[in-house]
């Protein structure tokens, strides 16, 4: 059982860790904001073939208690077996 606590542990940690990154890094959530709407963004031959934008909205505060539930219960599911 320590190491469902270690992962719920690590998994809280590295979030922490990348937040604090994009905080502490001048400049660094605009060039990450950029990164992600330039790969979003359609390319050319896409809009020419009549294809509209599509919005992606990355629910952060959801997809961190998936993560951890997730873990939780691979982690139960590996010590049961």
């Amino acid at each position: 059982m320590p190491w469902l606590a270690a992962s719920l542990v690590l998994s809280i940690v590295l979030t922490i860790l990348l937040n604090i990154a994009l905080r502490a890094v001048p400049g660094a959530r605009e060039r990450a904001a950029n990164r992600l709407a330039d790969f979003t963004r359609p390319r050319v031959d896409d809009e020419t073939r009549g294809r509209g934008t599509l919005r992606v909205v990355a629910p952060w505060k959801a997809m961190l208690v998936g993560s951890l539930v997730l873990t939780a219960v691979l982690n139960a599911a590996l010590w049961l077996r």
